[in-house]
């Protein structure tokens, strides 16, 4: 089984602010804004709040959303964060160009699995209103997976269960190479969990290394033994891992360590 890192969510460029670490634990990852989705930053809801307040409440006054901003929500594995749910909804992840070549070219298949990462930082309730800690550190956080059960080419005839995907609209579909990646319904090597889902805050899934900036990991000792995409030996440097800046997908060949990591970190 690959593991790939997968760089989602707001970032300096796209939204320009972290995503909140909930008071509760709970990572809210941000969906980037895109012209061409048809889901309103109004529509997406946790706990009775719109992402839409949220990011104005943590956004600076030049950073601030408009109602008819759209969102690209991909992936989407937080069944909770739209309240009309078609019956049939599958936890998805559209990929397209470069990105989608890049994961081709590494051989991903079914049955690997997608560790969803972004920039987050800790919030807390203020007045009745969010706000980031003050002083509180910029982090990489995985905080959500898919395990591949099949992968579909948007080309073909698409089933209803991904219809609501902004891969499966018009815009995408009529790219040269656009794909859409379907959950299992169990971990093949955990079948007690599901096959893809959010997972909340926990030291063991920040990838940052304390007292870095967010871009230098911490990563077992056992990475070094592998190879990952977009990063060499010189990746490990005396204290920390470098994480590239380019690349949104990081695939990690095979390896039963490998495995053993990612069941601790769902677990």
């Amino acid at each position: 089984m690959k593991a790939i890192l997968s760089r989602k969510g707001f970032d300096s460029e796209y939204g320009g602010i972290p995503s909140p670490i909930m008071p509760d634990g709970t990572l809210i990852s941000l969906p980037i804004p895109y012209e061409q989705d048809i889901i309103k930053y109004t529509d997406l809801i946790f706990q009775g709040k719109s992402y839409f307040e949220i990011i104005n409440e943590l956004s600076p006054p030049d950073k601030q959303l408009k109602k008819n901003h759209t969102a690209h929500l991909d992936p989407d594995i937080r069944f909770e964060c739209l309240p009309k749910r078609n019956k049939d909804w599958r936890p998805v992840f559209g990929q397209s160009d470069a990105a989608l070549g890049h994961l081709i070219k590494q051989g991903v298949q079914p049955g690997d699995i997608f560790l969803f990462f972004g920039w987050f930082r800790q919030t807390e309730w203020y007045k009745g209103k969010l706000r980031y800690v003050k002083n509180s550190p910029h982090l990489h956080i995985i905080y959500g997976y898919l395990q591949i059960e099949n992968i579909l080419n948007t080309a073909e005839q698409l089933p209803e269960y991904v219809l609501h995907h902004p891969h499966a609209n018009e815009f995408h579909r009529s790219k040269v190479l656009n794909a859409i990646f379907i959950g299992k319904e169990h971990l093949d090597f955990l079948p007690t969990h599901k096959g893809a889902g959010t997972l909340s805050f926990s030291e063991d899934r920040v990838l940052t290394k304390a007292n870095e900036t967010r871009s230098r990991w911490k990563l077992p000792d056992f990475f070094k033994e592998l190879q990952i995409s977009y990063h060499t030996n010189k990746s490990f440097k005396q204290n920390y891992f470098q994480s590239a800046a380019k690349g949104q997908e990081f695939v990690i060949q095979p390896d039963a360590r490998l495995t053993e990591w990612v069941s601790r970190l769902i677990k």
